[in-house]
């Protein structure tokens, strides 16, 4: 059973969003507890899923994939398990990096990388052969990073 998640634990959860490489030693200053007690707070919310990754965020430039595009995507409304197969296809395809089931004008936006336009429309010409399910892809091409970040805020009860 997962324990309630308190205040010490807020406050390691805000700071290691920020830096997921400080040592429990440097944690435990911050809030006051014991380095030990940070750790086993660390691995209790690693094992309840609390935490479910501790990534490196690569500079798309330095990778070569510098375009980002966002695509709305319209599902077939007669398709109903479209979506479970969807989402089946698109874990295995690292250019998307993260897709979203919406309401309004589209059932699903992803956010795309890609070296330049051509092979922007090789992902979307892959993603309308592989899911006959979309029937249309709107798309915007992001001409500028205004904010980038997961960071999710840490609200108390």
């Amino acid at each position: 059973m997962t324990e309630p998640v308190d205040q010490f634990d807020r406050k390691i959860l805000e700071i290691v969003q920020r830096d997921c490489q400080l040592k429990a030693e440097a944690i435990g200053d911050i809030i006051g507890l014991s380095a030990s007690a940070v750790q086993r707070r660390l691995r209790r919310m690693r094992e309840d899923g609390i935490i479910s990754a501790e990534i490196a965020l690569v500079d798309r430039k330095v990778a070569g994939n510098p375009m980002t595009f966002i695509a709305g995507m319209e599902i077939e409304r007669e398709n109903y398990d479209a979506l479970a197969k969807f989402r089946t296809w698109v874990d295995k395809q690292d250019h998307i990096q993260q897709v979203y089931y919406v309401t309004g004008s589209v059932d699903l936006v992803a956010i795309i990388t890609a070296q330049d336009v051509t092979q922007y429309d090789e992902i979307t010409a892959q993603i309308m052969s592989q899911n006959p399910q979309i029937k249309r892809i709107h798309t915007n091409v992001v001409l500028k990073d205004v904010k980038l970040g997961m960071f999710v805020p840490v609200t108390s009860d």
